[in-house]
């Protein structure tokens, strides 16, 4: 080949323009080259055209990162993703998926005998059921479903209760395949708020994995408090005991493999459902009185899926190799929600074994490229991160290759093979399986400096989202190339996101802020038979009012930054009525007043304690503590015996662990009136308290290890 062939087609493999390989060769000087410098030249322009060819080039974000979302009819404080072309939200992405069950027909069809649902038994490889295998099922067990007398309708509701596992979702799309609807079950709901799910759903059948859950259900029946439930279906083995127990008060135990004969036996034509069809009801875990449940329809679960993969179209396209790990619970619709946009496209799911302490080797043995996560998680592998660096010189090289990283973000290169990567962070990406493309955090805010970091190390995209249970998961979602922290992203194209005024807490829409409220065709249709409670979250306009308060910043982003009510979400996604927490600790001998407080970015409670005057000394001395009432404020082992009287009341009182608080701060003022800490009601002022004690709660915080 002669040089100027050579030349040119080096040129070609950079992907060089005629004119720009032109300005680039006319640089060099002009002049008669020895065959030594030929081969300096060539490696040179070798080395260029590697350079050029393999260098990182940033995402392209799908619209202007400086206006992400659009006012609608000109009200700024009213605002729809900037995606869209007009004002019409978004019902649907593909013309044939307007149901769960189609959207699994759709992977189906991509996917055929290939890998869908994944799980290991411990020190084993992972094992897969196929997309055919699992429509199969589906369809046996739905017809066995139908043979034990239950109805192909959405009226008809089916129990779950179970872990994450391949039969969960077999048993959903059973149910989906025959338009039933289903309802999740999980252990924190307790057995009273069970009782309260059961009668109110008229639930007769209830799938559970083991016999101990089955035992709580059946207890409720033997006291004669759940009548309508009749049938247990086990996915695993249960004893002759548990059988005749059930029996005695008049319930059939029956194996799933049972009642899949049962349906091979009787199989039906699938009766798919219609998207206004109601496909779940989602329970929330309630604070204060019975827990709510969410229906959600068909409709609702396609318009949220499908907006997620609008906005990730061009730059993380779900792929049929493409596999997520399953551990985050599928009683919520986070989790189920990542799953339907997974089988869409063809994708496997893997299930984690059921025992969280054996999720990384879970992971490792995965390789998953989907990452859902909550911010727990993610503070976790942060902190582990951190504390595996002790030596002063790793500490600084491992900041600064984040700091290189973060700069790259900043321009919007996301990679896992820069030198960085290569140096620093290998080992880091190899303990989360290696293959990580997209992780997703949500159902509660995340550190900004934690999303930061990780996005730097991890080297894939991280997307944070923000929602509810009822706009069946998300509202708002991080556009691709934005990789700035502290706030949540831009409406999804299925929804409509507002601020309204909130004069109680000096919050008004005018000045960007206010309580967020969202309409669009994923809000759900209201809670189940009980119209009061859901003309409280739904207005006459069809808007979901969230109770958390938003403020939009001038890049058309959200920011949550407060709660309209006194409930609010740990960094785990517990929800908290501290009002109800602080009820039971003025039970207390030595407590007089109490506020607690929780931050979102933390996993457990704190509270600012004000001891009784007229008999915290005493209390005291009889303790072995001796000074005046101030001087006992401030001794800090008699702090301690507050705190383990404090937790004996609420462990007394049936509070959970979470919601027990770990750090006390004891002030020697009353909240009163005339200091600003009470409201003319004698109700306390969240707000100013919270103020005034930021010091405190900071150093609680920062001092307390749970």
């Amino acid at each position: 080949m002669h040089f100027q062939d050579w030349l040119q087609s080096l040129r070609s493999s950079a992907g060089l323009k005629a004119s720009e390989s032109q300005d680039f060769w006319s640089l060099l000087p002009s002049c008669s080259l020895s065959s030594a410098s030929l081969l300096g030249l060539g490696a040179l322009a070798s080395l260029t055209a590697y350079w050029l060819v393999t260098r990182p080039r940033p995402m392209r974000p799908p619209c202007d990162l400086q206006a992400q979302s659009v006012a609608v009819n000109g009200d700024p404080s009213c605002r729809r993703s900037a995606l869209l072309k007009d004002d019409t939200l978004l019902e649907f992405y593909y013309d044939d998926t307007r149901t769960v069950f189609d959207m699994f027909q759709r992977g189906l069809r991509i996917a055929g005998s290939e890998p869908c649902l994944g799980f290991r038994q411990p020190g084993q490889p992972y094992q897969w059921i196929s997309y055919t295998e699992v429509a199969e099922r589906a369809q046996v067990l739905g017809s066995g479903l139908l043979a034990k007398g239950c109805q192909p309708n959405p009226q008809q509701f089916v129990g779950i209760f179970a872990q994450n596992r391949p039969e969960w979702i077999i048993s959903e799309l059973a149910c989906y395949t025959f338009s039933m609807a289903v309802v999740p079950l999980y252990d924190t709901l307790g057995l009273e708020a069970m009782v309260h799910i059961l009668n109110l759903a008229e639930i007769s059948l209830v799938i559970c994995d083991r016999e101990e859950k089955a035992a709580a259900l059946l207890e409720n029946k033997e006291k004669g408090v759940t009548p309508k439930l009749s049938c247990l279906v086990l996915f695993n083995e249960f004893s002759e005991a548990f059988v005749e127990r059930a029996k005695n008060c008049e319930t059939e135990v029956l194996k799933l493999e049972q009642l899949m004969d049962l349906g091979r036996q009787n199989l039906k034509d699938p009766v798919p459902p219609q998207p206004e069809d109601l496909a779940v009801v989602c329970f929330t875990s309630g604070t204060t009185g019975k827990p709510k449940g969410a229906m959600i329809t068909h409709g609702n679960i396609a318009s949220n899926t499908s907006s997620v993969i609008k906005i990730l179209e061009g730059s993380f396209e779900i792929q049929q190799q493409d596999v997520s790990i399953s551990y985050l619970p599928l009683a919520h619709m986070f989790e189920r929600m990542i799953q339907v946009s997974m089988f869409c496209h063809g994708a496997r799911v893997g299930f984690y074994q059921g025992d969280i302490s054996l999720l990384m080797d879970d992971i490792k043995t995965l390789k998953p490229t989907f990452f859902p996560v909550v911010p727990r998680l993610l503070n976790r592998i942060y902190d582990k991160i951190l504390g595996s660096v002790t030596s002063p010189l790793r500490r600084a090289l491992l900041h600064y290759a984040v700091r290189r990283k973060q700069a790259e973000l900043s321009s919007g290169v996301v990679r896992n093979n820069s030198l960085w990567d290569k140096l620093v962070f290998n080992r880091i990406q190899a303990s989360l399986g290696g293959n990580l493309r997209f992780a997703l955090t949500a159902s509660a805010p995340i550190s900004p400096t934690v999303l930061s970091f990780l996005r730097a190390t991890l080297g894939c995209l991280i997307f944070e989202g923000y929602g509810q249970t009822e706009c069946t998961a998300g509202c708002t979602f991080s556009m691709p190339g934005d990789w700035s922290a502290g706030h949540v992203g831009a409406p999804l194209p299925c929804a409509k996101v507002k601020l309204i005024d909130i004069p109680d807490m000096n919050y008004f829409a005018k000045n960007g802020d206010g309580e967020i409220c969202i309409s669009g065709p994923s809000v759900f249709r209201g809670y189940l038979r009980d119209p009061e409670r859901t003309a409280e979250a739904l207005d006459s306009d069809g808007w979901l009012h969230s109770g958390d308060v938003g403020q939009w910043l001038p890049n058309g982003t959200l920011r949550i930054i407060d709660r309209k009510k006194h409930i609010f979400k740990l960094s785990q996604g517990e929800y908290i009525a501290p009002e109800k927490i602080e009820n039971v600790y003025t039970r207390c001998v030595p407590v007089l007043q109490v506020f607690v407080h929780g931050d979102s970015l933390q996993s457990f409670l704190i509270g600012i304690v004000v001891p009784d005057p007229e008999v915290f000394v005493d209390w005291a001395k009889e303790r072995g503590f001796m000074g005046s009432y101030e001087e006992l404020c401030q001794n800090p082992d008699l702090k301690k015996a507050v705190l383990e009287d404090m937790t004996a009341v609420g462990k007394e009182a049936g509070l959970k662990s979470f919601e027990q608080v770990k750090g006390v701060y004891l002030h020697p003022e009353t909240f009163s009136i005339a200091n600003g800490l009470l409201t003319p009601t004698l109700k306390s002022r969240r707000v100013d308290i919270r103020r005034v004690f930021q010091e405190q709660i900071s150093s609680m915080y920062s001092k307390t290890a749970i």
